[in-house]
């Protein structure tokens, strides 16, 4: 499958179309701080920060500095803009290229990004390499072996099988983080909320910000949208959507 150029037209939509509930937001600052190493202040890497979702939201929860590194011009753009914070650096560097010191990191964040790297091996050893020992990883990412029932599914069915396909297996990625000295720790299952009705999930799904569109037929869309619509004509009491996500814990020996 082709590659996601965020630089094109992503930059443009994805803070709105991948904007969470503030109560969503604080459940995973908590799942975020059950996992993470003790004590307080923590250096983090946002790898694969985007346009700076959770980046000065992890500088206010661990209180240190935040390193937000995303490989896409545009989208470090828009993080600099609208999610600065004194304590927050954002750099362009890549899974395979963080630029970072050795054991420069006391925590590491990849959210919803594995599914862009296509050398995992090399990723979990650069990784290793700027964590501190003892040092953790914490991975949200959706797995083909543990799919979860996304709502969208049921009105774009093409894009279940887009992310079967690229998003990467558990067992085969925990291996290759291990070789790298990256032990498996724990999976947490989140319980997050992703809009507060069907038509607001809608209106957000219309801004295609997830990668999986750019995968998908026009045809698969419209008619995805014109399922979707017909679902929200229905609605006369708000329905939130709630999902089950994972999240990987991995810890540096």
């Amino acid at each position: 499958m082709r590659e996601v150029n965020y630089d094109e037209r992503q930059h443009l939509v994805y803070a709105r179309a991948r904007a969470l509930p503030p109560e969503t937001m604080t459940e995973w600052l908590r799942a975020f701080a059950r996992h993470a190493p003790a004590g307080r202040p923590l250096t983090v890497l946002d790898l694969g920060s985007g346009t700076g979702r959770f980046t000065p939201l992890l500088a206010e929860e661990f209180g240190g500095p935040v390193y937000g590194v995303e490989p896409s011009v545009r989208m470090r753009e828009v993080a600099e803009a609208g999610a600065a914070h004194p304590a927050v650096t954002y750099l362009e560097g890549s899974a395979t290229e963080i630029p970072l010191p050795d054991a420069s990191c006391d925590l590491v964040l990849l959210f919803l990004v594995l599914h862009h790297v296509r050398d995992h091996q090399a990723a979990a050893a650069e990784i290793a390499r700027v964590l501190r020992p003892g040092g953790r990883v914490l991975i949200r990412s959706s797995f083909p072996d543990r799919m979860p029932e996304l709502l969208w599914y049921s009105y774009f069915p093409g894009a279940r099988l887009v992310d079967e396909q690229v998003f990467p297996r558990m067992e085969p990625l925990v291996e290759d983080f291990a070789e790298a000295g990256l032990a498996y720790v724990t999976v947490d299952r989140v319980q997050e909320r992703i809009a507060d009705s069907l038509s607001d999930y809608a209106d957000r799904l219309r801004l295609r910000g997830s990668s999986t569109f750019e995968r998908l037929t026009e045809e698969e869309i419209l008619d995805g949208f014109a399922a979707l619509d017909a679902a929200v004509d229905t609605e006369r009491v708000a329905r939130p959507v709630d999902e089950e996500s994972d999240l990987l814990v991995l810890e540096r020996s």
